[in-house]
């Protein structure tokens, strides 16, 4: 045409339909696709969410019920240490790590319970199927856990001993591979001061017996060698007087869990007799009591003129100066020539040899 564009022949045309009717096909079959599966995937979505929600909800629901029980005893510990035994049953500290320690490990497990349970879920309503994913996840489970079998050791034997509280911070214990005061109690690894001021690191695995020193009350026990002539019903007065007097004294009244008591006689020997006084103490109070019973015990020893085995003998008592004479050996019967000891051991003259006659 002239002065205007050129008309596309019907050559041309061909393809360019050919496309747009594809194109509309496409789209069809995707709108029909949709229309037949968007209540599938609406479903699935809604219970996924669903799914999510009631896990997030129950997560949280379960934390802060932890988190308010956690807190529930820790409240309960520093109202017992306003009272009397506060510092002797219960520990604030020692409370309170163990209910931390107790609440995070409870926490995670639920939360780990909780998650896990909703992704198999998340998965389950995706038509996945989780056998084989089990199958890998036990696998893999089994060798991490062969792997790494003393740190699961480790945990596991931290754990039951903070939820069975076989001690905790400020108590004193014997572990077998160390000993001293607990300074931190973890879920691998237990913390100890030791006597000289040594921090012992010490795995939880490796406790396989623990001697714990510092629950319930510990016991103080003196024992004192006197003469065996010594009387004995004045021995027993003293020892009573010093029982009694220790006990009502303080600040020993308020570390004492009982009467001092004098157990009489523990070993009687030719040279010797054995008195013993025991007493129940406050746990890690026995050695400090102990001391001041035998000051104490000496002191009104010394006072009623009882002496003890190994002290000083009193002027009357000294013994008499050594005989001179008795270091001096006695005289010999050999002294003597005519003793029959020296006749005895005179040597016999040899005979005389007999003259040749000439």
């Amino acid at each position: 045409m002239p002065g205007g564009s050129p008309v596309p022949s019907p050559a041309t045309l061909l393809p360019l339909a050919a496309t747009t009717d594809d194109a509309a096909e496409s789209v069809t079959n995707a709108a029909s696709f949709i229309e037949e599966n968007w209540a599938t995937w609406l479903s699935i979505g809604l219970r996924i969410l669903l799914i999510i929600v009631i896990a997030a909800a129950l997560r949280s629901v379960v934390r802060k019920a932890l988190t308010k029980l956690i807190s529930r005893m820790n409240t309960s510990a520093e109202a017992v240490e306003g009272t009397a035994l506060g510092g002797l049953l219960v520990n604030a500290e020692r409370r309170r790590q163990r209910s931390e320690a107790i609440g995070s490990v409870l926490r995670s497990v639920a939360s780990f319970l909780i998650l896990g349970t909703a992704a198999l879920m998340v998965l389950a309503a995706l038509k996945i199927d989780l056998a084989p994913l089990l199958a890998s996840a036990g696998v893999a489970g089994v060798a991490i856990g062969f792997g790494a079998r003393n740190l699961v050791t480790d945990f596991l034997s931290g754990v039951f001993m903070i939820m069975e509280d076989q001690y905790g911070v400020g108590d004193k214990i014997d572990a077998g591979v160390a000993s001293g005061e607990v300074v931190e109690v973890g879920l691998r690894v237990t913390k100890l001061r030791g006597d000289n001021g040594e921090i012992w690191y010490v795995r939880n695995g490796e406790i396989k017996r623990i001697g714990n020193l510092s629950q319930g009350w510990a016991t103080a026990g003196v024992a004192v060698q006197v003469k065996p002539t010594e009387n004995l019903p004045r021995l027993r007065a003293t020892l009573q007087e010093v029982a009694d007097t220790f006990a009502k004294e303080s600040p020993w009244d308020e570390r004492l869990w009982g009467p001092v008591e004098v157990l009489g006689l523990d070993e009687v020997l030719l040279t010797s007799m054995t008195v013993k006084v025991s007493a129940k103490t406050m746990p890690g109070q026995q050695f400090a009591v102990e001391r001041e019973l035998r000051w104490r015990i000496k002191e009104a020893f010394d006072a009623a003129g009882i002496r003890i085995v190994g002290g000083l003998q009193a002027a009357d008592e000294e013994e008499a100066p050594a005989d001179p004479s008795a270091s001096v050996a006695p005289p010999s019967a050999l002294a003597n020539p005519a003793s029959p000891q020296s006749l005895a051991t005179t040597p016999i003259p040899a005979p005389a040899s007999p003259r040749l006659p000439k």
